[in-house]
């Protein structure tokens, strides 16, 4: 299990979990859920925001976001 900042660039998997932290409501509210497909497009240089997409819209994520949220890359 990795965090969704540590998935490399154009590579997908799905939300295993958010940890609990003061942004879990928000990511929540954005739709980022346990089970969606998250797929990376982009990572800024220092990778701080990171661009995901998630069916057929497009978020940017913090990278202190991006570390509360656990990704499966299994099938």
């Amino acid at each position: 299990m990795i965090t969704l900042d540590q998935l490399p660039l154009n590579t997908s998997g799905k939300v295993s979990r958010i940890k609990e932290s003061p942004v879990k409501a928000k990511l929540t509210d954005m739709g980022i859920l346990e089970g969606r497909e998250i797929n990376v497009l982009f990572k800024a240089p220092l990778g701080d925001p990171i661009a995901i997409s998630m069916g057929d819209y497009v978020l940017s994520v913090r990278k202190k976001e991006a570390e509360s949220i656990e990704i499966s890359t299994e099938d």
